[in-house]
């Protein structure tokens, strides 16, 4: 619609202006522009009609580009399988670590109940030991 309006623009230009052959030089100039410059959306299309038509060199160079992409998103792919495996690996390693201390506590809870127990059994005999020589002394 702005093609249309800016060609009338200059088209009624060029009719008032007395130097009519400079103008329509510019104006082919710039109508074969933006022929070159749009001409990459009028590719033939391919067989199935679907799609526009490669020529050789960009068939491979797009075949070049994703094999690059593939390349690189393998070799992201396969580090982050790696450090999903490091963090499994670390997660058991926490497991059994986590496991290995709680025996550690529970066993030095029954050795501290034990020492406890034997710490009151020795108090409860010096305590009657010492009545009993405290009974001796006074009879």
């Amino acid at each position: 619609m702005n093609v249309l309006r800016s060609e009338k623009i200059e088209s009624a230009a060029i009719e008032a202006e007395p130097n009519h052959a400079a103008v329509s030089e510019v104006e082919a100039g710039i109508r074969e522009f933006v022929r070159n410059d749009v001409s990459y959306l009028r590719r033939p299309m391919s067989a199935n009609g679907s799609e526009p038509a490669l020529d050789p060199n960009a068939e491979a160079t797009v075949t070049n580009v994703n094999s690059l992409i593939q390349r690189v998103a393998g070799t992201s792919l396969a580090e982050i399988e790696n450090l999903i495996s490091e963090l499994e690996t670390l997660r058991d390693l926490l497991h059994a670590e986590g496991q290995r201390v709680q025996r550690e506590i529970s066993g030095y809870a029954q050795l501290s109940q034990a020492a406890m127990k034997s710490t009151r059994m020795i108090a409860d005999n010096v305590a009657q030991w010492k009545r009993a020589a405290d009974g001796l002394r006074n009879s």
